[in-house]
């Protein structure tokens, strides 16, 4: 008698799909081991409650008809929960099939967790020799015999025998042992070499996900282990979490000065090579903003200026930014609906006589005679109020000082009018600092916030 862990399970799933939030179960297939020995196996088809598409009904061989009337997942939850009581769960790549479960799960108002061990990273680690490690690779290998592969069942006995060749091969010790080590290490993707995340330090910086050939993804935090981590523990709660696990390679980090210092440094970097998996902080094109005229009885009351054009010591009067003239028109439309604006005033509508929101009863009247210019010019004001841009509150360049004890690493980031000039460990590197400001509204929004804080070290740079 020979045993892999004193509790496990060996689990296949089939899905309409690769990804656990949008997709389902259709088949369940497991085994039950304790010390070392069969307790008993379980196979079930699940009706999805939706549509399996004609690709998936062709690799799994499992159609519509069979599953329409199976049980769905919420008649067997229980039934499967006791099979996985206080077991380790075994998969072939077992994120895959655990971010399945923890979803299903998730729909009926569940929580699941589970001890995992993935039979793909015990093929890396017995097998180094090897370059494949899938299923089939596996099969072919050992010459397993496997009736109907993409079926649970059948696939969860290969996994089982793949265990027994390997035990038979390289000794019970050794194979207890390999699984033993993944269980602690079990929050890394099978993609990637336990080392690189495990030689992460705790302190402030920037992380990157790299595939084969890719950017994937670009973060950042104040303790990089944890944060890193923590993306393969999330249980593929999303989609993107899911791919990156899937799609991911090397890690790789820089650790900068402090918080300011991480976020300004994450901002460059997915600006500059577009990760895939990152949506905000994306590069923008040149930024616009509303200027409202002094004069409230100016037609129109605004104009749309480019970022370019503000002066950033003398800001009264402009609100923004916006990433397109089409958002800046969208919020102005917006807003003069909700404060009952005149769109002829605005300029958001041509010609003579009272506008039509005004006719819809949306404008207050200051086209009909009905308000003041003052008044309505007053509202406008306070309408725009949540999008005011500040004046640039100093004379000219500013640094913000950064120490982080953990390595030593002390930097100034230096801004002129809300704008990152570049970030500097002497006066030497200063003095060489000839960069042109350029608004970035990511920035901006940063700076607003480190300067609010009492513990922020603030230097005014006289002469650069």
């Amino acid at each position: 008698m020979s045993t892999l862990l004193p509790c496990y399970v060996l689990l296949d799933l089939e899905t309409t799909g690769a990804t656990p939030t949008q997709d389902c179960i259709t088949e369940i297939g497991l085994i039950r081991y304790e010390n070392g020995v069969e307790i008993g196996r379980w196979n079930t088809l699940i009706n999805p409650e939706v549509n399996i598409s004609p690709f998936i009904q062709r690799l799994t061989g499992i159609t519509q008809d069979m599953v329409n009337h199976a049980p769905t997942f919420a008649q067997v939850c229980e039934t499967l929960l006791q099979w996985l009581d206080q077991a380790v769960l075994c998969a072939h790549n077992v994120r895959f099939d655990y971010g399945f479960l923890k979803n299903e799960f998730k729909r009926i108002g569940i929580t699941f967790q589970k001890k995992l061990l993935c039979t793909v990273k015990l093929s890396r680690k017995l097998y180094p020799e090897h370059h494949s490690h899938s299923l089939d690779a596996i099969i072919d290998r050992f010459q397993l015999v496997c009736n109907q592969r993409h079926r649970a069942m059948d696939d969860t006995e290969m996994m089982a025998a793949f265990i027994n060749v390997a035990i038979r091969e390289l000794g019970e010790s050794t194979v207890q042992e390999t699984a033993r080590t993944l269980l602690k290490q079990q929050a890394i993707p099978t993609g990637l070499d336990h080392l690189d995340v495990h030689t992460i330090p705790e302190t402030c910086g920037v992380y990157l996900f790299h595939g084969n050939s890719a950017l994937l993804y670009v973060g950042k935090s104040v303790s990089l282990r944890y944060r890193v981590f923590n993306h393969f523990q999330g249980d593929h709660r999303s989609a993107k979490e899911m791919r990156i696990a899937q799609e991911i390679k090397r890690v790789e980090y820089r650790i900068t000065s402090g918080e300011l210092g991480a976020l300004l440094l994450e901002s460059r970097l997915i600006k500059a090579y577009q990760p895939i998996h990152n949506r905000q902080l994306r590069r923008e094109r040149q930024l616009c903003a509303w200027q409202v005229s002094s004069d409230p009885k100016a037609k129109p009351l605004l104009t749309l200026i480019n970022d370019s054009d503000i002066d950033w010591r003398a800001t009264e009067n402009v609100y923004g930014t916006f990433k397109t003239k089409r958002q800046a028109l969208e919020v102005l439309n917006k807003l003069a609906d909700e404060y009952g604006l005149c769109d002829k005033a605005l300029g958001l509508e041509k010609g003579s006589g009272v506008c039509f929101a005004h006719q819809l009863k949306h404008c207050k009247g200051l086209c009909a005679g009905l308000e003041s210019a003052e008044s309505h010019w007053l509202r406008l004001l306070t309408a725009l109020s949540q999008y005011k841009l500040l004046a640039w509150p100093y004379a000219g360049r500013i640094g913000i000082r950064e120490h982080n004890p953990d390595y030593d690493i002390t930097e100034i980031h230096v801004f002129d009018q809300w704008c990152h000039l570049g970030s500097v460990k002497d006066h030497q590197e200063l003095d060489e600092l000839s960069a042109r400001p350029c608004f970035d509204r990511d920035t901006y929004r940063y700076l607003l916030k480190f300067l609010n804080r009492k513990q922020v070290e603030v230097i005014t740079l006289h002469g650069y």
